[in-house]
């Protein structure tokens, strides 16, 4: 790929919610055909995820050689997804992980014979390994990073057991990893364990056991203590970056129709999972577009002393809250699920935030697409200028 300024593609953390991506990614394919691209063509030399964000990267990282094939297999995964395919919704298991946490946390302090074996999670996502298996193609991975066809592939996860957040980076190129505050980069060949590391949603998914400079550590979601969300692409070497969003990032107060009452459980986690996958890229974002209006104003004896560079950027995110459309679906959860939810609120419309995490059910996701889509084709002069230089 030589000196050729290289674009990076940022796909954040959200669950169910990743799907709007996939809706994003094919009004990107079909805009750029309608232009005259050849539909393999990848129009993105360093592709980077955290959470199910990450696993849309990889699985989009693994056909580098076909960006409209890469696309169609993420599209057929979403469209047609359900929540058995993710993680274990009947009764049993829906009893041996999310009733027996219920119970612990609860009764814990009653209930002596857990203390040997306590329950992991709030759900079992075993069934997530053999989606995965489905989705990829990473033999495919290393053959197109070789091929020069794909500069990096870069995802997040967080260490309960050091503290940091660590992103994982995997290249044909001479890369140095990096190291900044309370976040590290490692070079890696990136795995299924990798991926189920920066899903792990906290409370919700199991952590994921990572051996890292030789010792093992368990790892959380990628986007929990994620300070700088993009700085993974410009550190390896993107120039410009579309960042592709799981929520509003600038959310209108609600207006209050009735007296507040005290938030629910499923409340409190849905606003921290939005802290969580949402706050930071903001800040980010912001922080980012300051330095660019810096830097436009510096004169050129100053630009040369600083190792700052501006970066084109451009971020599409829903324009619907996903909260408001996750109420629309609830009903399409399996029962058990759908019971035990409801015992913690996130049946509710107030609660629905956490509910639109889990909703990994077509009916959900498809709409999700569409959003994408629409979202992204209201772009397209945005999308053509972004890609024209």
């Amino acid at each position: 790929m030589g000196s050729k300024k290289k674009t990076g593609l940022i796909l954040t953390g959200g669950g169910a919610r990743a799907a709007y991506q996939v809706g994003v990614l094919q009004a990107i394919s079909e805009i750029l055909w309608e232009e005259g691209w050849p539909p393999a063509r990848n129009p993105f030399q360093i592709i980077c995820g955290t959470s199910a964000g990450a696993i849309n990267a990889t699985a989009l990282a693994c056909r580098a050689d076909n960006f409209g094939e890469g696309v169609q297999k993420l599209l057929d995964v979403w469209d047609n997804i359900e929540v058995s395919q993710v993680y274990r919704a009947d009764s049993l298991g829906v009893i041996r992980s999310g009733a027996r946490w219920l119970s612990l946390l609860s009764f814990g302090w009653l209930l002596r014979k857990w203390r040997a074996s306590p329950p992991n999670s709030l759900l079992d996502n075993t069934p997530l390994v053999n989606l995965l298996h489905r989705m990829l193609d990473l033999p495919r991975l290393d053959a197109v990073l070789q091929e020069g066809l794909l500069h990096a592939l870069a995802v997040t996860a967080s260490s309960y057991t050091g503290g940091q957040h660590i992103t994982f980076y995997q290249t044909a190129a001479d890369i140095a990893p990096w190291v900044r505050m309370q976040r590290v980069a490692m070079q890696d060949q990136i795995g299924v364990e990798h991926l189920l590391a920066s899903s792990a949603i906290p409370f919700i998914f199991p952590a994921t056991p990572l051996y890292l400079g030789g010792h093992r550590e368990y790892c959380g979601d990628g986007s929990m203590r994620q300070l700088a969300p993009i700085s993974p692409a410009i550190h390896l070497g993107a120039a410009k970056v579309l960042v592709v969003g799981a929520g509003r990032l600038t959310e209108p107060a609600r207006q209050a129709t009735e007296s507040a009452r005290y938030p629910s459980l499923a409340q409190i986690a849905g606003h921290a999972m939005s802290s969580i996958f949402l706050d930071s890229l903001a800040v980010d974002i912001e922080r980012l577009n300051r330095v660019n209006q810096t830097l436009s104003v510096l004169p050129e004896e100053l630009l040369q002393k600083t190792p700052l560079r501006p970066v084109e950027l451009l971020v599409i995110a829903p324009s619907e809250r996903l909260d408001d459309i996750a109420t629309r679906h609830i009903a399409s959860l399996p029962a058990p699920i759908r019971t035990m939810l409801s015992g913690i609120g996130a049946t509710e419309a107030r609660g629905a935030a956490l509910a639109s995490y889990l909703l990994f059910e077509s009916t959900y996701t498809s709409e999700l697409i569409r959003l994408g889509q629409r979202d992204t084709q209201a772009r397209k002069a945005d999308v053509l200028a972004f890609f024209a230089s």
